[in-house]
């Protein structure tokens, strides 16, 4: 900022979002950024006040509310609006001003109230966007798909160091990014980063986001207080790390109050609920896991040891809570927002079984619980799933060494935005995948994103994937769709 309080550059270069909408309110989000990828983002260091306004039309004639809040250097410049008293089941548009700079105008909407009967709700979700693996085209057609929600799933960032040519992009990128992403400057420029992206941006202000973390907002496979590597890093150096990961990460979030993280612990699973028709369970399967199992490798055959009764993925106070609410649940879809792939999977070509032990395959008790809670307790439970880099339709099993046991609940696995790269529709992995697993019905390697259509008698999913990320401006295409009906939890093809 200048002497006269003007920013020579614009403030808003991330963009706006909104989440974790509620029948009566909803979280506004923006952070002032004027230089996003030099330390600071090019603030002062003091307070700047940021009005906000949101309104029931999108030229923002009709203003039904607005106010200020305070964008302090302690919290990178990020404003958190908690809006209440709103319309349940009601679009809104809203905007930022600072320093006689506006916003972008985002676009949100409240949940239904928990009486409402919608007929029809549509979310997206989403997960793994390494910014050096290709561009985020599907987030562009992801906001032209004007949604009732978004759901990331995690890998929001990945904590790499940058190569100077941007990876794929090959665009410069300032020496600051060489390095690992381990302290809290670093974290905010990698958000600053990745969120500088035009079609993230996009997707963030067409409709609410719930948000959810898996490992690279941290460190790769991380798990409760133990690095990847903790030959590298001390359990209290990985603690420290985490604090200055989890402070970044609600910075860059449209989080409530509830979320912001107490020193290295922060509370990510929540519950919310869209009228009588669907029920979302937000988990957290990194902070309060057990170790993986067997030395965390891809597919161990053999592993006793992931059957453990003590080894958790949920922690025992969240696996209550998850239970109790799919107790109570009187939602027709309850939907289970999770990061890592919950459905059994054998890797191991040929009569020797082999599973991943980062996946619930290696923490197999919890899920036998949550199983039974499906089983005995849900109407249509179905499972949403990232982290996996590639498109799988998944029925889930009572008892996953038994084909004929009964299905219990449906999985999709969801591809990556750009973790990866180009991609193929099919692979030797894939076809491996699909002769070795009489549960998995789908498999492909292509980028891209679900959307998912609910009404009262069925549930839809539609692939869709773009052909290249490494190169901009890819078309996008739907290349499979599935069905469940009320009742009969069980994939059908489209």
């Amino acid at each position: 900022m200048d002497d006269a309080g003007r920013f020579e550059d614009d403030p808003f270069s991330l963009g706006v979002a909104s989440g974790d909408p509620l029948p009566d309110s909803v979280i506004l989000w923006t952070r002032l950024a004027p230089n996003p990828l030099q330390r600071g983002g090019g603030m002062p260091q003091e307070k700047v006040p940021v009005q906000w306004k949101i309104s029931s039309t999108e030229n923002m004639k009709s203003v039904e509310q607005v106010g200020v809040a305070f964008a302090k250097p302690e919290h990178a410049h990020s404003v958190h609006v908690d809006v209440a008293d709103l319309e349940p089941g009601t679009e809104y548009y809203y905007q930022f001003e600072a320093a006689g700079h506006q916003s972008p105008v985002g676009r949100t909407k409240t949940a239904p109230a928990p009486d409402d009967n919608p007929e029809e709700f549509t979310f997206a979700f989403a997960s793994c966007q390494a910014w050096d693996n290709g561009f985020y085209t599907a987030y562009d057609y992801m906001a032209a798909d004007e949604l009732d929600l978004i759901i990331h799933l995690g890998d929001y960032i990945y904590e790499y160091g940058i190569g100077p040519n941007g990876g794929d992009r090959n665009v410069s990128v300032p020496p600051v990014y060489r390095s690992e992403t381990e302290t809290l400057d670093r974290y905010r420029l990698q958000y600053g980063l990745y969120k500088s992206d035009p079609n993230l941006r996009a997707a963030h202000a067409s409709a609410p986001w719930l948000v959810t973390r898996d490992d690279h907002e941290v460190d790769n496979n991380w798990a409760g207080d133990v690095p990847q590597d903790p030959d590298k890093q001390t359990r209290n150096t990985f603690l420290k790390r985490r604090v200055a990961a989890f402070k970044a990460y609600y910075e860059h979030m449209p989080f409530r109050m509830a979320q912001m993280p107490d020193g290295s612990s922060q509370k990510l699973y929540r519950n919310f609920t869209f009228g009588d028709l669907a029920e979302f369970n937000v988990l957290d399967t990194r902070q309060y896991r057990t170790d993986q199992a067997c030395d965390d490798a891809f597919s161990v055959v053999g592993c006793s040891e992931r059957f453990d009764e003590d080894r958790t993925i949920l922690g025992d106070a969240q696996e209550q809570w998850l239970v109790n609410n799919l107790k109570a649940s009187s939602a027709t879809w309850d939907v289970i927002a999770n990061q890592v792939p919950m459905a059994s999977m054998d890797f191991e070509e040929g009569p020797e079984e082999g599973y991943r032990m980062d996946q619930w395959d290696g923490y197999v008790a919890d899920r036998n619980t949550v199983l039974d809670a499906f089983e005995q307790h849900v109407r249509n439970p179905v499972v949403v799933t990232g982290d996996f880099h590639t498109n799988i339709a998944n029925n889930i099993k009572k008892d996953f060494e038994n084909p004929d046991s009964a299905t219990v609940g449906t999985e999709f696995i969801g591809t990556s935005i750009s973790s990866g790269g180009n991609g193929v529709e099919m692979d030797d992995f894939g076809r491996q995948v699909l002769s070795e697993n009489e549960n998995v019905k789908y498999y492909n390697n292509q980028r891209g994103y679900l959307r998912c259509t609910l009404t009262p008698t069925q549930w839809r999913t539609d692939y869709r994937v773009v052909d290249y990320v490494t190169r901009p401006s890819a078309s996008i295409r739907t290349d499979a769709s599935f069905v469940i009906d009320d009742g009969a939890p069980v994939i059908q093809s489209l």
